[in-house]
């Protein structure tokens, strides 16, 4: 990570009163403690640039802060301390952890939406929009990028934010190492990896198996994956870089809890009795190679071709009934579902597969007297699920009945262009348009007897442009400011539905979202050692996706009419004399429709204006004070979380409290020839604190809310040796 340091002597006030600071300011000496600026950044500009000089809110979570004291199964366990990331631990494993930014992806009860995810460069979010973040293991990651604002729309469908992986490099000596972990409900998981460079070839292997029991009834898991990357230094200017991501994991689904048992200490850990009637659970596996060929021309062109190709399977059993009491009541196997009839049970089945790639060249130089740096391209991405539904319980009953044999075929197309011009010494522009063209298309095999063919496609196309300045008031202080447009479409899965009766079919009348983004924000180094960022921003969106009904283990989304955002978003990091360091970020968000809709619920519902946008926070917190005392090798921190209650459905009548938790971490490393030693432990929730770690949005049968774990503690061992 490339740092520049500065020693200052003077900080203007207009800085310190901008952050809220109370620091003196007159000329006077400073310590030689040093500022050491903000990471270098590719995600922001696709070329390697200081993120303190971007008109872009993104922050950069190091491989510390992804892997001391954590159990690397998901990315909440790290994003928490992002700002304007609500990232939220479902105590679930056979569901994505829930991540919104800026109240993007909130919507979501499966998956990642609104965002666009990346590892390396290569796409883990489909051409629709669906992002698999659990396809990669955090044990090899040495940092993730986190963009917000109007900038995320040059990476195409998404209006939310961009968050990329970046996987570890090799050292230039090979090293082995391995990790053992001890948790909480019969946690195990256990790490091997080796790295190094072999002549012109730097490889990294790590491959990990996890298993648990769970916090709750029903909600076992375990999961095993390998990472494979090489890279292929061909020439000076020649790099060829293979990145292969595999896995393979059976989980149990425990569901949401009623507001009766979710609020109760004997029972919160508890499932439905449906879930159990029905075994409801997930296996999947996931398989994906992806490529990165760099070719530098000379010092000012470069031309990168990103491929890649993979193949997912996932089947997941849901019970439709979820409010029934017994595994068989009054049914028959060939009966209607519902409560007091017995059971119903689904399985869902998606056979995929998808590949694509990006081309893109990158060209410097100066223009005028005027340095800059532009890049364009063309992406083309393709997936293809065989899907298939079907009924496997009815009233208690074994059948095998099928709903759905279609495939769902989605594809894109985009153009795109991004550049900096530097007009003066200390003011850039930063500009870019995108062109994203997402066709969805459903082949229906299911045709017979009352049987209609629900095959059809519909097309989005939409131009994005996105403009930036940023104006270097002094070396400690940049002012941006950046506008931009946004566009989603529906995903298959928020496409699946148009109703939850038994004759739903695709529902491809949704529209695409369209958002208008303006971010204003301020970045600062304070004295000699401390690092602070403030953004305000404000986004309308019209035709907002959200979710109108879900029951029967079927959730339809409709489009409201217009939604707006706004909000703001302050980090603050320190180093202090005896190593201790402290980090503060805080968001305020104001989430809320802006106009009247209504929902299509078999009663239907009027939202209005005013009501806020169900699972997004108004407020969140995250704290740390870290210290570390070298001749021991010890090392510690206390962590503060807060989250302010959240709406669960449109109408603002249910909600989940406000919480706040503590949490601990310590360890101790020691070098001992060419090895080395590291042992941690983790206390989580430390004060045993009873809080709602994630809603399910506007669930059709009131079970909106997922406990979060009570007091739980993680105890690691590892050991490395270079050669």
């Amino acid at each position: 990570m490339s740092h520049t340091i500065y020693k200052k002597r003077i900080i203007s006030l207009a800085v310190l009163s901008a952050l809220g600071t109370c620091h003196q300011v007159m000329a006077e000496e400073v310590s030689s403690e040093r500022i050491v600026t903000a990471p270098v950044v590719v995600t922001a500009t696709r070329v390697e640039q200081n993120s303190f000089d971007l008109p872009v809110a993104i922050d950069v979570v190091q491989q510390k802060d992804i892997q001391d004291g954590q159990l690397q199964m998901t990315l909440s366990e790290s994003l928490i301390r992002t700002p304007g990331i609500t990232a939220q631990n479902r105590t679930n494993q056979s569901q994505d952890p829930q991540i919104s930014s800026r109240g993007f992806g909130s919507r979501s009860s499966f998956g990642v939406r609104g965002i666009r995810v990346y590892v390396d460069g290569i796409p883990l979010t489909m051409p629709d929009g669906q992002g698999q973040p659990g396809v990669v293991d955090l044990s090899a990651i040495k940092s993730v990028e986190v963009m917000r604002g109007p900038f995320s729309a040059l990476y195409g469908n998404s209006s939310g934010g961009v968050i990329q992986l970046i996987t570890k490099d090799a050292p230039k000596t090979a090293e082995v190492g391995g990790t053992v972990m001890f948790g909480s409900d019969d946690t195990k998981r256990q790490i091997l990896n080796a790295a190094g460079t072999a002549e012109n070839i730097e490889y990294l292997l790590n491959v990990s198996n996890f298993e648990t029991d769970g916090y709750r009834d029903n909600s076992s898991g375990d999961k095993q994956q390998a990472t494979a990357k090489f890279k292929f230094n061909i020439s000076e200017d020649t790099k060829l870089s293979a990145l292969v991501n595999w896995f393979e994991q059976k989980a149990q689904d425990p569901g949401g809890l009623d507001r009766a048992r979710a609020f109760n200490s004997r029972t919160r850990d508890n499932v439905v009795p449906a879930i159990l009637f029905a075994n409801t659970n997930v296996k999947r596996d996931h398989t994906q190679v992806g490529f990165n060929l760099e070719h530098a021309f000379n010092e000012n062109n470069k031309l990168s071709i990103i491929p890649y190709v993979g193949t997912r399977m996932n089947a997941q059993v849901l019970t439709t009934t979820p409010l029934e009491t017994s595994p068989k009541g009054t049914g028959t196997s060939i009966g209607k579902c519902e409560t007091g009839s017995g059971t119903c049970a689904r399985l869902s089945e998606i056979d995929r597969e998808f590949y694509g790639t990006d081309v893109r060249w990158d060209n410097t130089g100066i223009l005028a007297n005027m340095h800059y740096n532009l890049s364009f391209g063309l992406n083309y991405g393709k997936s293809k699920d065989a899907r298939k539904d079907t009924n496997i319980l009815n009233n208690g009953f074994t059948v095998n009945v099928p709903n759905r044999d279609e495939d769902n075929i989605v594809n894109n197309f985009d153009q795109y262009i991004q550049g900096k011009l530097s007009i003066l010494d200390n003011v850039d522009i930063h500009a870019g348009a995108r062109h994203t063209k997402v066709r969805l298309k459903v082949d229906d095999h299911l045709i017979s007897g009352t049987n209609k063919d629900n095959s059809g496609s519909v097309e989005y196309k939409k131009t994005t442009p996105v403009i930036g300045a940023v104006w270097k008031v002094t070396p400690a202080l940049n002012l941006y400011a950046n506008y931009g447009r946004g566009f989603e479409t529906p995903t298959f899965f928020e496409a699946g539905f148009d109703s939850t009766g038994g004759s739903a079919k695709p529902n491809l009348s949704l529209k695409p979202s369209e958002s208008r983004n303006i971010e204003l924000g301020a970045k600062a180094f304070i004295g000699d050692n401390t690092q602070a960022t403030l953004n305000l921003f404000r986004i309308t969106t019209k035709d907002e996706l959200v979710v109108s009904n879900s029951a029967f283990g079927k959730t339809v989304y409709t489009n409201a009419n217009d939604t707006k955002r706004t909000g703001a978003e302050l980090s603050i990091e320190s180093q202090f004399a005896n190593n201790i360091s402290t980090y503060l970020s805080y968001s305020l968000l104001n989430a809320k429709f802006d106009s009247d809709f209504t929902n299509q619920k078999s009663t239907p519902e009027t939202i209005t204006s005013g009501n806020k946008i169900p699972g997004t926070y108004k407020t969140q917190l995250y704290a740390e004070v870290a210290w570390k005392y070298q001749p021991l090798g010890f090392n510690t921190a206390f962590e503060a979380r807060h989250n302010s209650k959240v709406y669960a459905n449109d109408t603002n009548t249910e909600t989940a409290p406000s919480y706040t938790i503590f949490n601990l971490r310590a360890g101790f490393e020691q070098a001992l020839a060419n090895w080395h030693f590291s042992e941690y432990l983790r206390v989580e929730n430390m004060f045993d604190k009873n809080y709602i770690g994630s809603v399910r949005v506007n669930d059709g049968n009131a079970l909106f809310f997922e406990p979060a774990a009570e007091r739980n503690y993680l105890l690691g061992l590892s050991a490395k040796y270079k050669f």
